[in-house]
């Protein structure tokens, strides 16, 4: 397997991006199986067939492929709720579903495959760069909501746009973040429809 590996990677760009992915697909069922902190690299490279050496020609650290996999989990979750705002006319129902799709997107993370959230977990405590790309992404979002309803009249104009931003983003963030989340879980299930509604009604013009 490695002398194969070898020979594909001799040339240069989609080659060696195929091999990254490759080493990030077998990490995620590894992880998935074994867990994120009881592994190490030497672990995974014996589990995928690769020597050590060879998969730190790729990532630097072990982080670095978990910020892959953290990334990649996140990239669904961000992509759930960007589809669910777009499917939205109304500033305020935008709102609502932002609220509710990253309620459920971060519980079924959280249930369905406990040993990659404890990725997110390690992630969220280091301030990985995957996370705080991720919830940058996730305000720019939310900004970008409160604006439209600014814009068409549906929300208060009187609090400055990045302060409303960050005062209903953190409502929001103990759904999101995966730290905090595990705190929370009892309440996911109201906690969607009764923190909407308050923020909706406190950005009332």
């Amino acid at each position: 397997m490695n002398t194969q590996v070898a020979q594909v990677t001799a040339g240069r760009g989609p080659a060696a991006h195929e091999i990254r992915d490759q080493i990030v697909a077998a990490a995620t069922e590894h992880f998935s199986h074994y867990g994120y902190e009881k592994t190490t690299v030497s672990d995974l490279a014996r589990a995928i067939g690769f020597s050590k050496a060879y998969v730190y020609k790729f990532f630097e650290s072990k982080q670095a492929i978990g910020e892959m996999i953290c990334g990649n989990c996140l990239a669904k979750i961000e992509g759930e709720i960007q589809q669910a705002v777009e499917g939205a006319d109304q500033p305020a129902e935008k709102l609502r579903r932002m609220f509710k799709v990253s309620v459920e997107a971060s519980q079924r993370l959280f249930f369905q495959d406990r040993k990659l959230y404890e990725i997110a977990e390690s992630a969220a405590a280091g301030r990985w760069q995957s996370v705080l790309a991720y919830e940058d992404r996730l305000r720019s979002l939310l900004q970008e909501i409160l604006q439209q309803g600014r814009d068409c009249g549906d929300f208060e104009r009187k609090t400055p746009l990045d302060e409303a931003t960050n005062a209903v983003y953190l409502v929001l963030r103990p759904y999101l973040n995966p730290l905090m989340l595990q705190h929370s879980l009892e309440y996911t299930e109201q906690a969607p429809a009764l923190l909407s509604s308050l923020v909706l009604r406190s950005l009332s013009p």
